[in-house]
């Protein structure tokens, strides 16, 4: 069973803190514990969302919450209050509701002093982890097995019924998302038509059926060329000499929003390198799987201002 440690860990090649781990989140695996009743409660709790992810995309952060609030052994001891429609709401009656609340969401600090939460939103930050872990090798030390199952629980959850994923959790299918979505699913052991609900197929459908992965946009792009599934003459040119340029000249990058910078930078460097990752048996299968057209035969400087309307 999955627990949920705040404040806690020793630094290591893979994790590290400069303050003392406060504030850090790690999810560890003890297929030991739990008891039977809990591990029943986790499981109803995974298949109520499954059966209602098209209606409720957030996770609502269950397992967490169940964790703290049976470690604290919480026991709502507040009345609820109820107020029929058309009654005019008290005084008394909003502060019963509002210590009520405050009873509850004070069970769910954690004790360092935070409240914790996913980050859930953006679908395009786990793919490209797996698709790094797998080109320095380290995908199974940093993922092992039961990590590896929640991350594939993760992108079955919110593949949308089209077959394809947003940008978001709440995003219509786009082309990005779908692709980085496919590859990692691949890369974590499923084939080509594997998955949960046929995931891979229905994915790869929707991939094809929209131009394939030429038309994914540039930060896709990129990505692909890193991991040997694109060309980078294919991508649009990001030069890193634009770091070393004086830095009053209004085109320095350091003067850009800091999301852009943050992600040009790394990326200018290893388009500078023309960084490609091990041209693996699985890559050259992904080469074949992503393109309506013999991977050897593409115009790659003619795809690469090419992106899906979605």
């Amino acid at each position: 069973m999955w627990k949920l440690k705040i404040a806690e860990g020793q630094n290591g090649p893979y994790l590290y803190s400069t303050n003392n781990y406060v504030g850090r989140q790690t999810w560890e695996f003890d297929p030991n514990a739990g008891t039977t009743d809990e591990r029943v409660e986790i499981e109803k709790a995974r298949q109520q969302f499954w059966d209602n992810r098209y209606k409720v995309k957030p996770s609502g952060d269950l397992l967490w919450r169940m964790q703290f609030l049976q470690e604290k052994n919480f026991k709502q001891i507040i009345p609820s209050v109820k107020v029929d429609e058309g009654e005019e709401i008290s005084h008394e009656v909003a502060t019963i509701a509002l210590r009520r609340a405050v009873h509850f969401f004070s069970a769910l600090q954690a004790n360092d002093g935070h409240w914790p939460a996913e980050n859930a939103g953006p679908l395009f930050f786990l793919p490209p982890l797996v698709m790094c872990m797998y080109i320095t090798g380290h995908l199974n030390t940093v993922f092992p097995v039961e990590h590896r199952k929640e991350i594939l629980r993760y992108i079955y959850c919110h593949q949308n019924e089209d077959g394809g994923w947003g940008l978001h959790i709440e995003g219509h299918s786009t082309m990005f998302c779908t692709a980085l979505s496919y590859i990692c699913m691949r890369i974590l052991g499923e084939g080509p038509d594997g998955g949960e609900n046929n995931a891979c197929a229905r994915a790869r459908k929707w991939i094809l059926d929209h131009g394939s992965v030429t038309a994914i946009p540039s930060w896709g792009k990129t990505w692909l060329s890193i991991l040997g599934v694109f060309e980078w003459i294919g991508t649009n040119p990001m030069p890193p000499e634009f770091w070393i340029l004086p830095s009053f000249l209004p085109v320095h990058p350091a003067k850009m929003w800091c999301y852009c910078r943050m992600v040009y930078m790394p990326m200018s460097y290893l388009y500078g390198k023309r960084f490609v990752g091990p041209i693996t048996p699985l890559i050259l299968q992904l080469r074949e799987e992503l393109y309506d057209q013999p991977y050897d035969e593409i115009n790659w400087k003619k795809v690469r201002h090419v992106c899906a309307k979605v």
